[in-house]
C-alpha cells in the first residue's frame, strides 16, 4: 500500500542528499535512517563481542597481509 505524504522542499533536498545512488527510493533512504536509530539485535551484539575478542587475541589479518597473500 502506498501513501502520499507532504514534506517541505528542505526535507526533499535533505533526502536527495542522503541517497547513496540516483535511483535509490526515498523509502529506502527513510528506512536507512530509521535503522540507524534502532537497537542492535542480540545476535548482532554477540557477533560484535566475538569479533572484539578475536581482534584482542590477534586473530585477524591486516589489509596489507591480505593483499600480499592474494598477490595484489
Amino acid at each position: 500500500m502506498a501513501t502520499t505524504i507532504q514534506v517541505s522542499q528542505e526535507l526533499v533536498q535533505e533526502l536527495k542528499n542522503r541517497k547513496m545512488f540516483d535511483n535509490e527510493s526515498y523509502e529506502a533512504v527513510i528506512w536507512d535512517l530509521i535503522e540507524d536509530t534502532m537497537e542492535l539485535s542480540e545476535e548482532t551484539k554477540r557477533d560484535l563481542e566475538e569479533s572484539r575478542a578475536e581482534i584482542k587475541a590477534g586473530k585477524f589479518y591486516t589489509l596489507s597481509q591480505v593483499k600480499k597473500k592474494l598477490n595484489l
